[in-house]
């Protein structure tokens, strides 16, 4: 039976993990590794190591993860969301500025 996770992913993202599979490919060409060999360092079956080239959604992160690092770019995936490339995060930061600052006035001594 089949995940409903590939029936509702939104296109974008099916979009972004074809292209992660296939970079994972062409990386793995590069490195003139075999399906069989990157299936063995990841400790998966070659079916499953497959399916990761092909961007599907329910191979688990920690496959895509460790496959980012059997290629050399386990830096990668704790880069994805880092709060200083935030552009978004950034704008709602600077929306949540007061306007005014006010310095608070000391009570006088009686």
């Amino acid at each position: 039976m089949r995940s409903t996770i590939a029936d509702t992913l939104p296109s974008k993202v099916r979009r972004s993990l074809d292209k992660l599979g296939g970079d994972l490919a062409i990386a793995r060409k590069k490195r003139s590794l075999t399906t069989a060999m990157m299936a063995e360092r990841l400790g998966v079956a070659k079916s499953t190591y497959l399916r990761t080239e092909k961007g599907d959604p329910t191979v688990s992160m920690g496959i895509y993860a460790m496959a980012l690092f059997v290629l050399g770019f386990a830096d990668a995936l704790g880069e994805i969301v880092d709060p200083r490339r935030d552009d978004q995060g950034h704008l709602l930061d600077a929306e949540r500025l007061p306007k005014r600052v006010r310095v608070k006035k000391k009570a006088q001594p009686l």
